[in-house]
């Protein structure tokens, strides 16, 4: 269950080089992700997504700002004026926080030469666990993710969905509180993504891990995530529950995320438009067609996407009002009626 805080990031920036060429890859970035959650951040590339992930675990050091994570404290400012600066802890306490702050990437990250078992040992061995408790642990791990049966494989000899679980597998052997997934599943086929979305999504609710998703697809998100934040340009456009943001995204970014293949707005007929959103288990055929039997109202469907979250059907569609501004007020009165849907007018697409 959901409760405090786990990851608090409080106007957080990065910048890298200085003068003309400096790049601003994070602005001003807050972020409050709670305890047992599933997060998603999502971006086109470039977006800072990889950067902002990085920060947590200070794999990248901020510019300014600050990030706690487990209520421990990473990195902080101090002093006043020109004299403030960023502090963080020592190199002997990072690297104790980041058994709580575990990474899996796109690449793996396996090592060839090892076999599986060897790879989930690798580190409880730095931790200095005994070596007879490692294998055990490593055991149990590979068959909390379905492959005590490779443990003596080697990388070179798996798919790249077993190489993801085994890094996973990895990345639960300090008994870690946030799991980080950077791109995770991007190198990986629309099947075997489904089934590493629908292990951590397992041990999530098993372990209680909270696991902080960074990924460029929508499918994704809306597969397990319970709230997401859209990066655009190093600073968070908008972020909230993922439903909230399915039905009624407030940019521009933001919609061209959750309609990645829907109608170009600057393409639509020069008509009042309105955008629907279907709130979960509501249908929209039966919806045009009584707007014309009980209104006699005929409207123009101009795109329409369907999708599922969390086990809830969402669907968005755009309409074209008709051109008489008493038929239109009809239709609009009418759907916003209905239960389970909001609307929202589509300005400037003419």
């Amino acid at each position: 269950m959901v409760s405090e805080s786990i990851i608090q990031i409080q106007h957080l920036n990065k910048t890298f080089g200085t003068g003309e060429t400096a790049v601003h890859a994070l602005e001003d970035i807050n972020l409050d992700i709670r305890q047992g959650e599933i997060f998603g951040i999502i971006g086109l590339s470039g977006a800072g997504k990889s950067t902002l992930v990085r920060c947590m675990n200070l794999l990248e050091r901020p510019t300014s700002g600050s990030i706690t994570v487990n209520g421990q404290r990473l990195a902080w400012m101090e002093g006043e004026g020109a004299r403030e600066k960023l502090v963080t802890i020592s190199e002997r306490e990072l690297r104790l926080a980041r058994r709580n702050v575990t990474m899996i990437f796109q690449s793996f990250n396996l090592l060839m030469q090892r076999t599986c078992l060897q790879n989930v040992c690798f580190p409880m061995e730095l931790s200095g666990m005994p070596r007879q408790q490692q294998k055990a642990r490593a055991m149990e791990l590979l068959e909390l993710v379905g492959l005590r049966d490779k443990a003596g494989a080697y990388p070179a000899q798996l798919s790249g969905g077993q190489k993801q679980r085994v890094a996973i597998a990895r990345s639960l052997a300090t008994d870690p509180k946030v799991l980080l997934c950077d791109e995770a599943t991007s190198a990986l086929d629309p099947t075997t993504t489904a089934s590493i979305l629908a292990l951590l999504q397992d041990l999530n609710q098993k372990l209680g891990v909270t696991v902080v998703v960074i990924t460029h697809q929508m499918s994704v998100i809306e597969e397990i995530c319970s709230r997401v934040a859209i990066l655009d340009g190093g600073v968070i456009a908008e972020q909230g529950r993922v439903e909230d943001i399915f039905s009624n995204p407030k940019t521009e970014i933001g919609r061209q995320l959750v309609y990645p293949g829907g109608v170009r707005i600057d393409q639509l007929p020069p008509s009042r438009v309105i955008r629907i959103a279907f709130n979960g288990g509501s249908s929209y055929e039966p919806l045009i067609a009584s707007l014309a039997i009980d209104c006699g109202v005929k409207v123009n469907i101009l795109g329409a996407d369907t999708r599922n979250i969390e086990g809830k059907a969402f669907g968005t569609m755009l309409l074209g009002l008709p051109e008489d501004s008493g038929e239109a007020s009809k239709a609009l009165q009418y759907i916003r009626s209905q239960p389970n849907i909001t609307v929202e007018e589509v300005e400037n697409h003419a």
